[in-house]
């Protein structure tokens, strides 16, 4: 439905956009992550007609809609401050875009009173905004958003105001109505669980490019560069060289590790980073020449469905892994590397 051509803008004479593609499909939710200033409003706001990119295209349905207005796009708008209207009550927030185009008054109760079903507020539709809790005020304002009935829906940092508890059991809400209504949605966040949760497909935004698109599963367990598997919390990360290419082998200071398959066909004497998954390892009583490390334990931190296990290794190195115990500070272990779960980033 929507298709982004090589989008770029400048801020403050630097280039913020450099030349950003990507596509969203019908009923499909496209999650837009990255840090903070990479660019991820002013693509949302470029997308909506708010802004104006320095060059690019955007088509929807196959026609370029650069000159067309915000109000005739008909894409619905959702940020994190909800915007709302402090002197109305909900039932009038949500009806305020639609007197705007001067539907029939029966059009827009029967609008108003669909869109505060979708989000299961029929009955506060006379309370007053300032009444309402934050998870409410953000169903006012997505009600809002999807009383025009609009073409897509795009969504800014929605849950960022909201605490941690709130936010989770918004994010099943959300989830469940933007697969339930059907139209396609954009998906803005700088929080990497947020978009796991949310997104049919994800994009990672850095340094204004998408370096990585796919979806949120196999983003994470294939991160692209080493950027990207630091960005999505993954840090064991070790630098070596190419010993041996088949099978393919990497030397590192703290041992010889073999890899499941060389993906960049990396040639012997080649310098490389290692990516040391979080869960993959287990604890072994002596050394093995191949895939094998010691360190000293310095944290054991409990994490739901393990302890993860912060290790001090030789030549300063620090990498902590996801164990069945807890282990005391100060105690030397040995863990054995699984093959398949060592990644060659570069």
């Amino acid at each position: 439905m929507l298709e982004v051509h090589n989008i770029q803008k400048t801020y403050q004479d630097k280039p913020l956009l450099r030349g950003v593609d990507f596509s969203v499909l019908q009923g499909e939710t496209v999650g837009l992550l990255g840090p903070s200033g990479s660019g991820k409003s002013t693509l949302l706001r470029i997308i909506a007609g708010l802004e104006e990119a320095g060059s690019g295209a955007i088509f929807w349905g196959g026609k370029d809609i650069r000159d067309i207005p915000t109000y005739k796009r008909n894409f619905g708008l959702m940020f994190q401050d909800y915007a709302l209207f402090p002197h109305r009550n909900v039932r009038e927030n949500v009806a305020f875009g639609l007197k705007m185009q001067n539907l029939p008054s029966e059009e827009i109760e029967t609008r108003v009173n669909q869109a505060l079903a979708q989000v299961n507020l029929s009955s506060f539709g006379e309370r007053k905004v300032t009444d309402l809790s934050g998870g409410e005020q953000q169903r006012v304002a997505l009600a809002r958003a999807l009383a025009p009935r609009p073409k897509m829906l795009m969504l800014d940092e929605p849950l960022g105001a909201l605490d941690r508890s709130l936010r989770e059991q918004l994010i099943e809400e959300l989830h469940e109505l933007l697969h339930a209504i059907g139209i396609p949605a954009i998906y803005v966040t700088h929080d990497q669980d947020e978009a796991f949760a949310m997104a049919d497909r994800l994009l990672l935004l850095h340094d204004g490019k998408i370096i990585q698109e796919g979806k949120p599963e196999d983003n994470y367990r294939n991160p692209a560069s080493e950027w990207v598997a630091k960005f999505l919390g993954l840090s064991n990360l070790v630098k070596g060289t190419v010993e041996n290419e088949e099978p393919f082998q990497v030397k590192t200071d703290m041992g010889e590790f073999q890899i499941e398959y060389n993906r960049q066909n990396l040639k012997q004497g080649a310098k490389v980073t290692l990516l040391l998954k979080p869960d993959s390892a287990i604890l072994v009583k002596k050394v093995k020449k191949m895939n094998c490390l010691q360190g000293k334990v310095t944290d054991s931190l409990f994490r739901g469905s393990g302890y993860l296990v912060r290790l001090l290794l030789d030549h300063h190195i620090k990498l902590e892994f996801l164990l069945e115990k807890p282990y005391p500070k100060g105690e030397t272990i040995t863990l054995l590397i699984d093959t398949q779960k060592v990644l060659c980033l570069n």
